[in-house]
């Protein structure tokens, strides 16, 4: 029996770049170390500006990866017992620049007013911690998902680029 096969191309849903980020307290971190092992964890955040703000512990492997600088890719996305689809969950990865904010500065004494303010009181102690130091993540480029045949490319400054329209994806 000979059969043939119509593919459907699924519709792109609008991208929600931006309400992804804000219904989103926490960000998954994907470093490396010095001889190129990965490492992923997370992080609360705060986004200023552009930029996001994390302050972590060296007790962590990841605040050691990213202190030295090293290349950084973040995620943003859906809570899975939101989703719909679990293979289509909704979500946000970046690459990132990373930089050590000065602490006392202006923009860690913002940063960390903001981080209290949005995940509480335990801020004030562990940013008073030595060990802890606030990290800057900023954008360089990305990706979105937020369903089947719905993925963007996205730039520095979290807007959509252009849709990926099949780029990787191959029929079988």
């Amino acid at each position: 029996m000979n059969q043939t096969h119509t593919e459907k191309k699924a519709k792109p849903i609008t991208p929600k770049v931006h309400e992804l980020i804000a219904n989103t307290k926490s960000v998954i971190l994907a470093t490396a170390d010095a001889e190129g092992n990965p490492n992923s964890s997370y992080a609360p955040f705060v986004q200023m500006e552009n930029t996001f703000y994390i302050l972590v512990s060296f007790m962590a492997k990841h605040t050691k990866n990213l202190a030295d600088g090293r290349k950084t890719s973040v995620m943003f996305i859906e809570d899975e017992s939101a989703a719909k689809q679990i293979y289509a969950r909704e979500r946000l990865t970046l690459e990132t620049s990373v930089s050590q904010i000065e602490r006392d500065s202006e923009t860690w004494n913002n940063a960390v007013t903001k981080l209290k303010e949005t995940h509480g009181k335990v801020v004030d102690v562990i940013s008073g911690m030595g060990d802890f130091i606030l990290i800057a993540l900023q954008p360089v480029r990305g990706s979105y998902v937020n369903g089947f045949g719905s993925a963007y490319f996205v730039d520095a400054n979290l807007e959509i680029v252009e849709h990926r329209n099949d780029v990787n994806h191959q029929s079988k």
